[in-house]
């Protein structure tokens, strides 16, 4: 993996650890992705054994969140970066608890798909699958960034929030509707609405992340505030 947002080091084996830092928070970030992903395709094919699995292997993205954290602690004792080292280490730590959060609501969303399978399928459930792939582009793409170092394409998926956002608002009163109109909706309904607020959740996370990213590449924060839409409502 390259991290193209620092200048070599004289002293190699600091410039070694903060590439295998780098390498550590974009594993756990792929690790993470491939939660959400699991979790996502497991509730649309109501799949009970791939939703088991997706919560037993959120202890792995703990365990590397620890790890991490760990190493970022023994650099800032032992190195005392400055500068652009001290971002990537600063960066790195604020990242690995974004992704922590993003593998909790994963795990969540994989553990609504036994009670889901109690009920027929909805229609809505296609409209979850949809804002679920919106999501989980954004977290791939600011993902993508921070292991390239392009902040314009963090940007992008900053700029993109109320996607999510305006996404959730919309099936959120479609599912509120349909639970008035059909009581033996409101089962199902209720379960959806929570893996959409988490799936809305995971998209707050990568748009954290993608500030994150903006100002470890370019020591600056985003400055210009883009109008926002409504907040999203509560289930």
């Amino acid at each position: 993996m390259t991290t193209p947002i620092r200048a070599p080091h004289i002293v190699k084996a600091f410039s070694e650890e903060l590439e295998r830092l780098a390498a550590d928070v974009a594993a756990m970030g792929g690790l993470a992705e491939s939660l959400v992903s699991d979790a996502l395709e497991a509730a649309a094919t109501r799949d009970g054994d791939l939703a088991a699995e997706v919560m037993a292997r959120d202890v792995q993205v703990d365990d590397m969140q620890r790890d991490i954290e760990k190493k970022i602690i023994r650099l800032l004792a032992l190195r005392q970066p400055i500068a652009q080292d001290l971002r990537v280490c600063i960066a790195a730590l604020k990242i690995v608890a974004d992704l922590e959060r993003v593998g909790d609501l994963a795990k969540s969303i994989a553990r609504r798909v036994p009670t889901l399978n109690e009920s027929d399928p909805t229609p809505f459930a296609a409209s979850v699958d949809r804002m679920g792939k919106l999501v989980l582009g954004h977290l791939h793409q600011v993902l993508d960034a921070y292991a390239t170092g392009q902040a314009r394409q963090a940007v992008g998926v900053w700029e993109r929030d109320d996607d999510v956002d305006e996404h959730y608002n919309a099936l959120f009163r479609e599912l509120i509707g349909a639970m008035t109109e059909d009581p033996a909706m409101i089962g199902p309904g209720a379960h959806l609405l929570f893996i959409a607020k988490n799936l809305e959740r995971i998209g707050d996370h990568a748009t954290n992340i993608a500030e994150v990213v903006h100002y470890l590449v370019t020591g600056r924060e985003i400055a210009s505030e883009r109008p926002r839409g409504p907040r999203p409502e509560a289930p």
